[in-house]
């Protein structure tokens, strides 16, 4: 698929849905039957069998004329990661079901992956389920699952076989998450915010054409997943001096600049988020399609350290001013990250180093796929789960 015919379908697109006249949703599901939802997507699943570093000229073509990607931010976890799993393993049926109301941000996503004994050691989970006809039975607790209280749909993976080893015995789900069983619990953070939850699944019935690929398949569809989880996190592509250095930015104009030694501090980070910026363009034009290499563990790895700097030096530049947060009185968000106070930012930025795998999980990877290094000791992996030693 050349340039050209996508530079062709994006002004067809602009001709018939002014963005700056129709609902978003609805330019969305236009773009979606466009095939320019995710560019590199089969057609008639939105998307056109294009390279996907078109996805970029679509995004700024579309930008330009008024368009927003607000459905990409405040549901990312469905867009960034279930949408090219559900590409990747799903049925026809399932892709025409799921991702047009995805895309258009109708349907929002959520993740349940990790539990109370296997964070960041996902082939380690506990939650079960068992067959029983057409349907599955699935009992056990997830956690830390973003914007869980706002989804219709969750990916699930849960362990169908405790006697394969922990890799093998795995099966990945699409849950309604407003099915009977299903409870959703608040967990309160330091921002006084509940983003996250516990999810508890009791006698939760899942019917089997909600599942995405074989019995026993779940971690080869769950790594998909988490790479697409760590590209979605470390390459969003802001335009130059936005998102957290562009806060930084407005905040030194806003007091009227600060000492040389501030200067300095800021002008390192501008130079970093820049270089990251651009390193996350790069990483998107050589992307192929199928599950992601390492480069999004490199972009989730800098982009997050980088922003717990920026607001670090940003709340120490308010000097007594980053102290006073506004409120920590509980609340549950009604959207994803909605924008909040720098003071607000450099609470929630400790989490870009846990969510979507962890800072020291990331350089594994790195260590491991990139640089070639030995791989830690694995004395379980070959073991049948219901024999690995538990906490």
């Amino acid at each position: 698929m050349s340039e050209s015919t996508v530079r062709a379908a994006i002004d067809r697109l602009l001709a018939e849905n002014d963005p700056t006249v129709v609902a978003p949703a609805d330019f969305w599901e236009a773009q979606y039957d466009a095939g320019l939802a995710w560019v590199y997507f089969d057609e008639g699943f939105g998307g056109l069998g294009a390279d996907p570093g078109l996805q970029q000229l679509v995004d700024r073509e579309l930008e330009a004329a008024g368009s927003t990607r607000d459905n990409v931010a405040s549901n990312l976890i469905g867009i960034g990661m279930g949408g090219p799993t559900i590409h990747a393993f799903g049925t026809d049926e399932q892709k025409r079901r799921y991702l047009r109301p995805m895309f258009s941000n109708r349907e929002i996503w959520c993740q349940l992956f990790s539990e109370p004994g296997a964070g960041s050691d996902v082939a380690g989970l506990a939650a079960r389920a068992v067959r029983d006809g057409d349907e599955w039975v699935v009992n056990g607790q997830k956690v830390w699952t973003t914007i869980a209280h706002l989804s219709r749909w969750g990916m699930l993976v849960v362990r169908t076989d405790p006697d394969a080893p922990k890799h093998q015995g795995m099966t990945y789900f699409i849950l309604d998450m407003e099915a009977p069983g299903v409870e959703v619990r608040p967990l309160r953070q330091m921002t006084g915010e509940a983003e996250f939850n516990e999810v508890y699944l009791t006698d939760v019935r899942i019917p089997d054409e909600n599942r995405l690929s074989a019995v026993g398949d779940g971690w080869r569809v769950a790594l998909t997943t988490l790479m697409n989880e760590r590209v979605a996190i470390g390459s969003f592509i802001r335009p130059r001096q936005s998102g957290p250095i562009g806060e930084a930015m407005d905040l030194w104009k806003e007091r009227g600049g600060g000492d040389p030694a501030d200067r300095d501090a800021l002008s390192r980070l501008w130079i970093e988020a820049e270089v990251n910026r651009l390193t996350a363009i790069r990483a998107g034009q050589n992307r192929s399609k199928g599950t992601p290499g390492p480069e999004g563990s490199t972009g989730k790895l800098q982009g997050a350290e980088l922003n717990k700097k920026i607001y670090e030096w940003a709340v120490n530049f308010m000097g007594p001013d980053g102290m006073l947060f506004p409120s920590y009185e509980y609340r549950a968000p009604d959207e994803f990250q909605a924008e909040r106070d720098i003071r607000w930012s450099f609470l929630r930025s400790r989490a870009n180093s846990i969510e979507g795998g962890t800072t020291e999980i990331m350089k594994n990877i790195l260590g491991e796929r990139v640089l070639g290094l030995p791989g830690e000791p694995r004395t379980d992996k070959d073991l049948p789960w219901s024999e690995v030693p538990r906490n």
